[in-house]
């Protein structure tokens, strides 16, 4: 398919420039570069709902707070 392009100047010096070093077309340059570009922007799929498991009645024991990780620490480590 033929379509027009508008690329800056020196863009466009520079990957002529490349394309004939490396003994490729213009054309070549630009599809592959749009490919790596779209194939970046794939969204990763969802990543999957985890459930935890969880014993007891719920809610936290009375005296906790999660305000203060030294003071879980603590608890955790048996002390008053």
């Amino acid at each position: 398919m033929r379509t027009t392009v508008r690329l800056d100047d020196q863009l466009l010096a520079a990957a002529k420039r490349y394309a004939a070093q490396s003994g490729r077309t213009l054309t070549s340059l630009i599809d592959e570069g749009l490919r790596d570009l779209l194939a970046r922007r794939v969204a990763p799929p969802p990543a999957e709902r985890v459930t935890l498991p969880t014993g007891g009645r719920g809610g936290l024991q009375p005296g906790v707070s999660l305000d203060s990780n030294a003071a879980l620490l603590d608890i955790m480590d048996g002390k008053p």
